[in-house]
């Protein structure tokens, strides 16, 4: 009875210890959890927030596409050969995940990218996207020419900046077909009011896919 007793009499103060464990416990889980959802979206941008997944690429060049993203191919590019005329458009959304994405995996953490307070402070009066992120979407286009596109060089000149969350294209034209399989392409960058933010030139070898991508392809497909 006397055991009993004083369990009785600590029982509340035991209560009150175990209710306050279980609570640091359930915050120590969710912080947990959502450490891991952080980094999970990090390194897998099908769990982006705003559900544009991946999906099936649209031709066998590619690995994976995305519902916001649009392209185009004109002029014989849409036929399987690459020739002069030819121009291929990809057109996409830079978003704030991305930015800070592109920061980290390239080390540019210039704040300029990525401290409002502090870019309001610069000549753009904004923070705006990495230049070398928006030109990325040359090689995205480069990428959608019919065959395997290898870059051999490229110029870029930085017209205009890009705001973050703003649709940019790029647009990229063959202008001379230097010798077997090997072009030479104006690479243009165009902002959500098609003002002209980058203006540049390539030069890239297309050489013809592997033997077992039409079929891993279409096997997808």
């Amino acid at each position: 009875m006397q055991e009993r007793s004083s369990s009785s009499t600590a029982g509340p103060g035991f209560a009150d210890t175990w209710r306050q464990s279980q609570k640091h416990l359930s915050n120590s889980v969710e912080h947990f959890y959502n450490s891991v959802m952080a980094a999970n979206r990090a390194m897998f941008p099908t769990l982006a927030a705003d559900g544009d997944e991946r999906q099936p690429a649209a031709s066998p060049e590619l690995t994976y596409s995305k519902e916001s993203w649009t392209f185009e191919r004109s002029g014989e590019a849409g036929e399987g050969v690459v020739t002069v005329g030819d121009c291929v458009r990809f057109s996409k959304r830079l978003t704030d995940d991305e930015i800070r994405l592109f920061a980290d995996a390239s080390g540019d953490t210039n704040r300029l990218h990525l401290d409002e307070e502090y870019a309001a402070g610069t000549r753009f009066g904004r923070r705006i996207v990495h230049g070398t992120l928006v030109g990325g979407l040359v090689s995205a286009a480069l990428a959608r020419l019919p065959g395997l596109t290898i870059y051999l060089s490229q110029d870029l000149s930085f017209l205009s900046p890009v705001d973050v969350g703003e649709r940019v294209t790029a647009e990229c034209t063959v202008v001379d077909a230097m010798g077997p399989n090997k072009y030479e392409l104006t690479t243009d960058v165009f902002g959500a009011d098609d003002e002209q933010v980058i203006e540049g030139q390539a030069v890239v070898l297309v050489d013809e896919l592997p033997e077992t991508t039409q079929v891993e392809y279409e096997a997808i497909a």
